[in-house]
């Protein structure tokens, strides 16, 4: 896999929308879960790689210091050489001062050479480091992504698990439309005032039969007492 095609993936899922996604599935939670498992596997994929590319970053840079020392050490030792031979030629040895303008001579090429060397990495270094910062930016993204995911799996189950709730709560008191316990009340009720009626009427006859009763009575007493006058006029008589 080449750095660019990390850092295209790592921007491509950073840059997921998830809602679009949502809405294309036919079974939100299912696809959320597969998400993260994708998501997941995609990071530890991605972190390998970039922590890849920065391994190798970081030896260029270490190559880049080292040759940037090695220029510097061979322009002491070019510099320790010419003074060398500018102080034997001085005293009046002209072959060994050669020998040392020479050795400094061969310490100015490879000091040349170093710097080269350095300068060509530069361009690379720069390039990478901007290459490991977007895939170090990438990576947060995709983990804020991965967060995001779980919060919206977490929300959609509650939600879920809210509406189950709702449904049922709605079907108990449908249930209890169909069969209204107070129906059963009402006509036991009505039961009971019938009883009632029934009781107040039984009251009723009896009273009714106590009073002919009574008239009764009344009506012997009458006769009676006609009885009596008739005996006493004829007493009288």
């Amino acid at each position: 896999m080449t750095k660019q095609t990390i850092l295209g993936r790592v921007t491509q899922l950073a840059k997921a929308n998830i809602n679009a996604l949502l809405d294309q599935a036919e079974d939100p939670q299912k696809m959320l879960d597969q998400l993260i498992r994708d998501y997941t596997s995609n990071i530890s994929e991605a972190e390998q790689a970039v922590a890849a590319t920065i391994g190798n970053l970081r030896l260029m840079e270490q190559d880049h210091r080292e040759d940037a020392e090695a220029a510097k050490e061979w322009g002491e030792k070019a510099l320790a050489a010419s003074r060398k031979a500018d102080e034997l030629r001085g005293g009046g040895s002209a072959a060994d001062a050669d020998k040392f303008d020479n050795l400094a001579k061969v310490a100015l090429g490879r000091q040349l050479q170093s710097e080269k060397e350095a300068r060509t990495a530069e361009p690379t270094i720069a390039s990478q480091t901007e290459v490991v910062d977007k895939l170090k930016s990438g990576l947060d993204q995709m983990k804020a992504k991965l967060a995001e995911l779980k919060a919206k799996r977490d929300e959609l189950v509650a939600r879920a698990k809210s509406a189950q709730a709702q449904n049922q709560m709605m079907d108990s008191v449908k249930n209890i439309d169909v069969l209204d316990p107070t129906s059963e009340i009402s006509r036991f009720e009505d039961k009971v005032r019938r009883e009632e009626a029934k009781a107040v009427g039984k009251q009723e006859l009896a009273a009714s039969s106590l009073d002919a009763q009574f008239e009764q009575l009344d009506t012997l007493g009458d006769s009676a007492e006609v009885e009596a006058r008739l005996a006493a006029l004829k007493t009288a008589s």
